[in-house]
């Protein structure tokens, strides 16, 4: 087992699961947490781990080569989590170029960084590379991604994600690095930002305010509860072939407005409100440039390699977030208002 894991991206959403899964799940290891904390990254997501004796933050841009190979010199990491990405399609479209830097640039600072430091000594090290399903571009109805669908993304975001995948793949391929990848659908759960869909429904049913839905709201998506993602991702960190790829899915499939419309009956359910009164607040808007139909993960190989499936149904794990973001009304209030921001001053720079 590494000694020193870096998890980048890891005050994200998805990041901050798997770094409170990783400090409880080897307290003998030391658990580095790297992000830039950008819009999307919230250190108040971990305020639980700051007196662990095995966590410890860097503010860092994995866009800066020559902050990257420092930290990996200092630290000597035996282990990369990868999961720092620019990751909203919406925002790639309006700016593509922020997404290829951070997402191709920073993911071949890490590869390089890695390869530096470890000097061809790669017995006991492992670089994971965590990436989407939207690099496999669109299904029709019927259909499923598997590991080995060929590649076809539709928007920067997705492109740009394809790109670093394939990149990870040049580096074990040509160097020997030791490398496993993941590509995984939707996730939802507490602490997503609230440009997503499901937070940003939850928080406009909760004030009243329109519903927006892309087109008619037939586009499907599989999602999975964000931490039977981390779950998962810990199983491929600790047993994951080198070279190897796995794709991880809910096997939830829903059209979008599909999704919202049981949002709306649960929350209405939550909040005290007439039957139907949030469904009135759906607005169809425009389609989104190159939306993709439908996604869906075959996630046969983890399961029958490494024995993982997911323990929540949409139901159930829908239910559990909305129930954590109406209990925590001032972590969305300090999301919207910006005042997040600040913590990262407050509790690291100003002491």
């Amino acid at each position: 087992m590494a000694e020193k894991i870096l998890i980048t991206g890891g005050a994200g959403f998805i990041g901050s699961h798997v770094v409170r899964l990783f400090v409880g799940a080897y307290p003998q290891a030391q658990i580095f947490n790297l992000d830039k904390l950008t819009y999307a990254g919230n250190l108040e997501n971990l305020r639980d781990l700051e007196q662990a004796r095995n966590y410890h933050f860097t503010k860092a841009d994995i866009t800066d080569a020559e902050q990257m190979n420092a930290l990996f010199a200092e630290h000597g990491f035996d282990a990369v989590v990868h999961l720092a990405a620019e990751s909203h399609v919406d925002r790639s479209i309006l700016n593509p170029l922020e997404f290829i830097t951070t997402n191709i640039i920073g993911t071949v600072n890490l590869l390089n960084a890695a390869r530096a430091s470890w000097a061809g000594q790669f017995e006991g090290r492992r670089f994971y590379h965590v990436s989407t399903d939207e690099v496999y571009g669109s299904l029709g109805a019927e259909g499923l991604f598997t590991e080995e669908t060929a590649y076809d993304p539709r928007s920067p975001y997705s492109a740009s994600k394809a790109s670093s995948d394939h990149l990870v793949r040049a580096y074990f391929h040509t160097y020997g690095l030791p490398v496993v990848l993941s590509n995984c659908s939707n996730n939802y759960g507490p602490n997503q930002f609230p440009e997503k869909l499901i937070p940003l429904i939850i928080n406009n049913i909760k004030h009243k305010k329109p519903l927006p839905v892309y087109g008619q709201g037939l586009n499907v998506r599989d999602w999975l509860y964000v931490e039977d993602h981390a779950k998962a991702i810990r199983l491929v960190f600790e047993g994951g072939r080198l070279g190897q790829t796995y794709n991880i899915g809910g096997m939830n499939e829903w059209r979008n407005i599909d999704l919202v419309r049981l949002v709306c009956r649960v929350m209405d359910g939550k909040l005290g409100r007439a039957e139907g009164e949030s469904e009135a607040l759906i607005s169809y808007v425009k389609d989104r440039a190159g939306h993709d139909l439908r996604y869906a993960i075959d996630a046969s190989k983890i399961r029958h390699e490494l024995g993982w499936t997911p323990e929540h149904d949409f139901e159930s794990g829908i239910r559990k977030t909305i129930d954590w973001y109406l209990a925590n009304e001032a972590w969305l209030d300090d999301i919207l208002s910006g005042d997040y921001q600040r913590y990262y001053e407050e509790q690291y720079v100003r002491r």
